[in-house]
């Protein structure tokens, strides 16, 4: 493809910061681009049909007669709102410190060997991101199973002897540390190590090791909790409350209460220590009820309004210098200048283009809320705008608009869709909107089950198949009825 096109749709993708960094970019290396100011705006105003025939000229060219343009200057037009230049800063990052910097913290102030500490360190390096001892196939949900454990600490051993070998064959020099190979008696004397420090759950090898050891820290042993974790944990986790009754004695209710106790624990412990970069999130669009109708603006008042530079106009005028090298650069420079205030123009007309009609078909989304999602799929739009798919794709994708009802991105506003008995379609959004409503407002006793969820929507005009329901159910991280029964 030209490498214009190429250009025209990388403007297309940009979210807002990457286009406001991507312009002055081009500013400092294009001579011919400069640019106008708040003032100046203003006084082109009467030049507007000028820039229209410029405009016109050059769509459809490769090559653009350049004297014209630079004699006629070309603007990127945009709102006539009062502009104010606005430097932006690159956040930096300050330096934090992980789950690995604080368990090596804890290890320095123990009375360890410097060949524990050895082991020690191999241990951290295999505790993943969430606290739990990471082995490939070996997941925390899982249950305790000895052989699983075992070759987690088999897994250990053999790593911290390799690492051993490897140092004698190098010709290093030997070391208290590197004087033997570990035993699995070792790893599991480290491992009591590791399981003792900060946060309480750490090290675990499943969840409900994970548990144990939190509630051994809050000194929860003689608690019909810890029994429950220690000894029944698969009837606990698939929510059995009679058959959990009937084994300890007690009423259904008693033993749900105890096992509501976990919820105040950390499944993951070492998530807290986990340093997520700041997200910035700057909207594209911004859409406003004025007087009763919604308003679409393009919030680009921090992008530079880019035209061709004055200076090049003055020049332009003397033709004689434009002649070999110099005009091949100053064609070059014009014609990548001109393209480029082209493509951002576009950027804007085909953003708004795409925001009036997502207004215009989700109306009662903006009215009413969530439960009024329409749906709506990218050739829609294309067909209406008369552009193609993908071209869509691209100017919603990373974009947000700022919306009277919140922040949301563009993809938002497109789901598919499930058939009425009205006719019309019902957007998949707003039916897992219902499902989670139908779900918060049932009655804890007796929780709808799929079927009845099936039943509800139907009554509410939403033809739905029951295994949609229990995949929609997923998706939002809703249990089925029976687990989420209380007694």
């Amino acid at each position: 493809m030209n490498p214009r096109l190429y250009q025209a749709m990388d403007l297309l993708y940009m979210p807002m910061l990457d286009l406001q960094q991507h312009l002055k970019g081009e500013l400092l290396s294009n001579p011919f681009l400069e640019m106008q100011e708040p003032d100046e705006e203003e006084e082109r105003a009467t030049d507007k049909e000028k820039e229209k025939e410029a405009t016109a000229e050059s769509e459809g060219k490769d090559e653009i007669k350049w004297e014209d343009i630079i004699l006629d200057g070309f603007s990127t037009g945009g709102r006539r709102a009062e502009h104010e230049e606005r430097e932006y800063y690159e956040p930096v990052s300050v330096e934090t410190r992980d789950l690995a910097d604080h368990l090596r913290d804890q290890l320095l102030l123990l009375d360890i060997t410097p060949r524990q500490m050895f082991l020690c360190e191999v241990f951290i390096g295999n505790i993943g991101e969430d606290g739990y001892l990471d082995r490939s196939g070996n997941h925390p949900d899982h249950q305790n199973d000895i052989t699983v454990e075992r070759t987690i600490l088999h897994d250990i051993v053999h790593g911290a002897n390799q690492i051993i070998a490897e140092h004698k064959e190098n010709g290093g020099e030997e070391s208290s540390e590197t004087e033997n190979s570990f035993t699995l008696e070792d790893a599991e004397a480290c491992l009591a190590i590791m399981q003792s420090l900060d946060p309480p759950g750490v090290a675990a090898r499943d969840l409900r090791e994970c548990l144990i050891l939190q509630l051994n820290e809050l000194s929860e042993q003689d608690t019909l909790t810890y029994r429950l974790v220690d000894e029944a944990f698969d009837d606990l986790i698939s929510h059995r409350w009679s058959e959990l009754a009937k084994r300890f004695g007690l009423d259904p209710r008693e033993v749900q209460d105890a096992a509501d106790e976990l919820s105040k624990l950390d499944p993951k412990p070492g998530l807290r220590f986990l340093s997520s970069g700041d997200t910035y999130v700057v909207p594209d669009l911004v859409v406003e009820k004025i007087d009763g109708i919604y308003r679409i603006f393009l919030n680009d008042g921090g992008l530079p309004r880019l035209r061709i530079s004055k200076v090049y106009q003055e020049i332009a005028g003397d033709k004689k210098k434009f002649v070999g090298e110099n005009r091949d650069f100053i064609t070059d420079k014009l014609n990548s200048a001109s393209w480029l205030i082209q493509a951002i123009e576009q950027r804007r007309q085909t953003m708004l283009k795409v925001m009036n009609f997502i207004v215009d078909r989700q109306r009662d989304f903006f009215e009413k809320g969530v439960e009024h999602l329409r749906p709506l799929t990218l050739r829609e739009v294309a067909d209406v705008i008369d552009m193609h798919e993908s071209t869509v794709s691209r100017v919603t994708s990373q974009k947000y608009v700022q919306t009277p009802r919140g922040v949301f991105p563009l993809k938002y506003f497109f789901s598919s869709s499930l058939g009425t008995t009205t006719g019309e379609d019902a957007s998949s959004r707003s039916v897992k909107a219902l499902i989670q409503k139908l779900v918060s407002e049932e009655d804890q006793s007796s929780p709808m089950t799929d079927s009845a969820i099936v039943k509800a929507l139907q009554d509410r005009g939403v033809k739905i198949a029951r295994r949609t329901v229990a995949k929609y159910r997923d998706q939002l991280g809703i249990l089925p009825a029976r687990m989420r029964k209380r007694v």
